[in-house]
């Protein structure tokens, strides 16, 4: 159950809004990867992971694991909130498979939490259909308002 039942106005304009800061953040600059939230409290991510995230045993970084986690859960909470950026206060991976390249699709969910922390959960599967990590994080909002941030810009 969703913290607030009654749809907010402008809830798939901040959802477009929250995809448009994902893309305009420097970092997104390093991965080919798009987000869509299709509606309250889900997130995915699609990725594309190739030699550059590679450790020397020829599989993906855990550093990319955690990106691809964190952002998918956070998006799944931040979906929730339309005034404030969320930061991620504690984040727990479980590791369960080393991943190849290829396209990776982290699915983030809002678990609980309503007002100032919120815990969303996140799973990554392969280009195989299976589950190579899954994550659980707790975000709480910051002080920091959406509408100042560039990128996030909601149409009406």
């Amino acid at each position: 159950m969703s913290p607030d039942p009654q749809p907010i106005a402008g809830e798939a304009a901040h959802f477009r809004a929250l995809e448009a800061l994902y893309t305009a953040a420097p970092i997104n600059r390093l991965f080919d990867s798009v987000l869509e939230i299709p509606e309250r409290g889900i997130a995915r991510i699609r990725f594309h992971v190739d030699e550059r995230y590679f450790h020397a045993g020829g599989a993906a970084h855990g550093t990319s694991y955690f990106k691809m986690l964190d952002d998918a859960a956070f998006y799944a909470a931040n979906s929730l909130v339309t005034d404030r950026f969320l930061l991620t206060t504690a984040f727990n991976l479980l590791l369960t498979k080393p991943l190849n390249a290829g396209p990776v699709t982290a699915e983030g969910r809002w678990i609980s939490g309503s007002r100032r922390v919120f815990v969303a959960e996140a799973r990554l599967i392969d280009a195989q259909g299976e589950e190579a990590a899954r994550g659980t994080g707790t975000f709480m909002k910051s002080r920091i308002p959406l509408a100042t941030l560039p990128g996030y810009r909601p149409q009406p």
